[in-house]
């Protein structure tokens, strides 16, 4: 055997171990290539009780949650401990602000389409690779359809990493988990919010209120804001004003039909109540009637619009605006996908109709929610005036900041504070640096004595109602009457007007705001 050169059939042995060795990779290979999808075994999501704790260390920090906060496993895991849903905007990538073109948006046109489906494209792989084999459309993403004017929709969504890539795509404005909510005792504790006494009141303080003509009940806190001196220039004529909340009771006559919202000295004015709240998704998703369940409604329509009648009943501020009230939530916290999207739907109709000039949001939530942020910015770049309440606590939330969206600087945030000096919030009232202007609506001897408002009840025996809802509802009334006296005024005239009608004018306070408005003179005043 010459040097250098290895015997046959050791080369033989070992070009066949070599084959077998390359062959067993090329299988293995194969194999991997495919098994249904490659990634790594999925991680529980983080429990619901944890992501609170994260949702309330930035409460006692003084700010409103946003999603933006936490990274994407922790967002994910929100959506799988709720309803699954996420809410998504998208833009352009040439568009730096979305606030400055929103009203000029049209989603269906080739650009603002293409970009939809590139987003409905990343959600549809994500969810294949979940269930292979399933022939999973868009239609099986979308719970609750494509919203018709602003680019935004809610998606179900699985797969961890599909919010990854949707964060990082830069049309891509947010991902949110639309639908999660807090602890267990904090739902149980929540549940009804704003739904319990809005029945006729068993006794009213004869103190409590005056008697006028023809024959309705003047709540007292109404003096201390100088609205009845006000009826005297105006009551409201010419101003349509909305109300967004859980909707207008069809027992409560006065907000019933237009013949009792017509009567007495309210005479010519139109009363509507819409519904934009759904329940159920996809093919079983129906809309909700637009009567009130809560009678939060009822009681903020009232004490904004309710006729100045002769049947006993108490009268709101602006006795002869029109009305518009929407079912929008189910009470005050807005805590589901589908309110979101209500609120978000409400406020979009409000906008695009051109006779309602204030509106008004005695609702809220402690979470951001981009959803109704995009009909916040479309109602104001139609010109609305939206006055939303500071918020109102129990006992898990009395140290909460102002909530969404009052915080926005696109809302007139509003409170309630006690009869009396010095100017104090109300027991159960929220305030804070967004606070623009207070009411008062709580006797300083009794936190039960609040201001009156229409029951849900058919009935003229009013109900007992205090809170911020109270102060904003009253306070977006004041505003109607301004306008109504001077209708060629901008929204920001009239706000102008009641900054300059309030008790702490010209120190704005940091808790309180411009404090309590006098109602007349922002009427009167003639500059």
């Amino acid at each position: 055997m010459l040097p250098g050169i290895a015997s046959q059939p050791l080369f033989n042995m070992q070009k066949k171990n070599l084959l077998f060795l390359v062959f067993a990779l090329l299988l293995f290979s194969c194999n991997k290539e495919s098994t249904p999808h490659d990634v790594a075994p999925q991680k529980d999501p983080i429990s619901r009780e944890a992501i609170t704790q994260i949702v309330e260390t930035s409460l006692r920090e003084g700010k409103v949650f946003n999603w933006e906060m936490v990274d994407d496993f922790t967002l994910w895991s929100a959506g799988q401990q709720s309803d699954g849903f996420f809410a998504l905007g998208y833009t352009l990538p040439e568009i730096q602000d979305i606030k400055s073109v929103i009203k000029d948006i049209q989603i269906d046109n080739s650009k603002w389409s293409a970009v939809k489906n590139k987003i409905f494209d990343v959600i549809l792989e994500g969810e294949r690779q979940m269930e292979p084999g399933k022939d999973i459309q868009v239609k099986d993403i979308l719970p609750f359809g494509q919203p018709k004017v602003l680019p935004n929709f809610t998606a179900k969504i699985t797969n961890p990493k599909t919010i990854t890539r949707l964060r990082q795509m830069k049309e891509v404005r947010y991902v949110e988990a639309s639908g999660f909510n807090l602890s267990d005792a904090q739902i149980a504790e929540r549940s009804g919010s704003g739904c319990g006494d809005n029945g006729p009141a068993p006794y009213i303080w004869s103190s409590d209120y005056s008697n006028y003509s023809p024959w309705v009940k003047v709540p007292w806190n109404f003096q201390n804001a100088n609205i009845p001196a006000a009826w005297n220039q105006t009551s409201g004529n010419n101003v349509k004003v909305c109300i967004i909340d859980t909707g207008g009771s069809d027992d409560q006559n006065n907000l019933g039909s237009p013949n009792y919202f017509n009567s007495g000295w309210s005479q010519g004015r139109s009363v509507q109540k819409k519904s934009t709240l759904y329940h159920g998704m996809w093919w079983w998703r129906k809309k909700d009637a637009p009567h009130d369940q809560c009678g939060h409604g009822t009681a903020t329509s009232g004490l904004a619009t309710a006729p100045r009648g002769s049947d006993g009943n108490t009268v709101g501020v602006a006795y002869n605006s029109d009305l518009v009230v929407y079912r929008a939530v189910e009470d005050v916290i807005i805590s589901t996908s589908n309110e979101r999207e209500g609120v978000r739907d409400a406020l979009v109709d409000a906008a695009l109709d051109g006779n309602v000039k204030i509106i008004s949001m005695s609702i809220g939530t402690p979470f951001w929610s981009s959803t109704v942020a995009d009909g916040i910015y479309f109602a104001n770049a139609y010109g609305k005036m939206i006055f939303a309440a500071a918020g109102t606590s129990t006992s898990w939330t009395s140290w909460y900041p102002v909530i969404f969206p009052a915080n926005m600087s696109q809302t007139i945030a509003v409170t309630g504070v006690k009869e009396g000096s010095p100017m104090t919030k109300c027991t159960v009232c929220h305030d804070g640096s967004e606070v623009e202007f207070a009411l008062v609506m709580e006797r300083s001897s009794n936190s039960d004595r609040t201001s009156l408002a229409l029951s849900v009840a058919n009935t003229n025996t009013p109900t007992y109602f205090g809170g911020s809802s109270c102060a904003t509802a009253t306070v977006a009334g004041i505003a109607a009457l301004v306008w109504s006296k001077n209708t060629g005024l901008s929204k920001s005239q009239v706000k102008s007007k009641l900054i300059q009608a309030s008790s702490n004018y010209p120190n704005k306070d940091s808790d309180l705001g411009w404090g309590t408005i006098n109602a007349y003179q922002a009427v009167n005043s003639t500059w």
